[in-house]
């Protein structure tokens, strides 16, 4: 195969509210937690084990600015996007570094805001239909 892909998808939690910013030009980003589970049971205890990772979620534009006004901690999203790490230095020169998941598609699974209280299906957002800019971020 030639060719790469770097595709993710996603089923989980929201660890926070969805954290806006907002930059020159009307352009935004929206960042928020995403927490998914795994689920085992040791076999030497027999007891039931839960695994959580989080995810470090990016969104971009209008999709930042739908999802700030539905989601909430807690609720239920599958998003798909593409995973990509950056580093920076603080203030005091140290360099940090993370590796967040740019999404490009998302669909509402459940949500505790208006949405819910609507009879409409949830929400959903595909980036290839309504293009968001891939401004590379500031910080």
């Amino acid at each position: 195969m030639s060719g790469t892909l770097n595709k993710v998808m996603l089923i989980g939690h929201l660890g926070e509210d969805v954290k806006m910013h907002y930059f020159d030009g009307g352009n935004c980003i929206g960042r928020f937690p995403l927490a998914t589970n795994e689920t085992y049971i040791n076999k030497s205890t027999n007891e039931k084990i839960t695994s959580t990772e989080w995810h470090n979620l990016v969104v971009r534009n209008k999709a930042a600015e739908i999802c700030e006004k539905y989601l909430s901690k807690g609720d239920k999203i599958y998003v798909e996007g593409r995973i990509k790490s950056r580093q920076w230095q603080t203030e005091d020169g140290v360099t940090k570094y993370t590796t967040e998941i740019q999404v490009t598609e998302f669909t509402f699974l459940n949500v505790k805001k208006e949405i819910e209280s609507s009879r409409n299906a949830a929400p959903s957002y595909d980036a290839n239909q309504t293009p968001m800019p891939e401004n590379d971020m500031p910080f």
